[in-house]
């Protein structure tokens, strides 16, 4: 596949024969850096932190030139993506923090839906790399999975509605808005956020 002058290649994580993971994680960093920034404000910190956590045969990659442009989980809503590991946070970020990250992204991250509907796809930690931004990684890589896949719809939760380029390319590809989580005045101000957006696509 070809954007620009750059030849994109989508792939299963657990399918590449290199270890993705630390590239994995310092794309997480930079693009949950809003949400990550208590935790440490080093994102090389961040990375290493939290590299372990990726379930590899829940995410789709972007592969250009032997690196990782970008990446992307998509499961049922029913199964993890990440798992998360105390230990290996206490070791980067230290007692205290890397106690709180456990405990407060354990919430966020392995809190599974129950109810989520049945043949839907959920897309989740969408990131590409900065040196890959702006060059078609992320859109081809969800046109990828929209189309390889066999869910009959898929949702993209929780958008910061500031994220102009991820809502772009989500409407783009056919995504809408079907719910929003707004944010009190005080946390608005705090992290620059006043709502998050929940997105579906429906195959025709």
């Amino acid at each position: 596949m070809q954007s620009g002058k750059r030849t994109f290649t989508v792939v299963k994580a657990d399918q590449v024969d290199m270890d993705v993971r630390m590239q994995m994680s310092i794309i997480f960093a930079e693009g949950f850096s809003q949400w990550l920034g208590y935790f440490s404000k080093d994102q090389h910190k961040i990375a290493q932190a939290f590299a372990h956590m990726f379930i590899l045969e829940q995410f789709y990659l972007v592969i250009a030139n032997d690196k990782v442009a970008g990446m992307t989980a998509c499961t049922d809503g029913k199964t993890l993506s990440v798992r998360l590991n105390k230990k290996e946070l206490r070791k980067h970020l230290g007692f205290f923090k890397g106690s709180m990250a456990g405990l407060f992204l354990k919430k966020e991250f392995e809190t599974l839906d129950e109810s989520f509907p049945d043949n839907t796809g959920s897309i989740e930690f969408v990131g590409t790399a900065s040196e890959f931004r702006g060059q078609g990684a992320a859109s081809q890589m969800i046109q990828y999975i929209l189309e390889n896949t066999s869910y009959h719809d898929y949702v993209i939760e929780e958008v910061a509605d500031t994220n102009v380029p991820a809502m772009k390319l989500y409407k783009k590809l056919g995504f809408e808005e079907y719910k929003r989580k707004p944010f009190s005045d005080k946390m608005a101000k705090k992290n620059g956020i006043n709502n998050l957006l929940s997105l579906r696509y429906m195959k025709k």
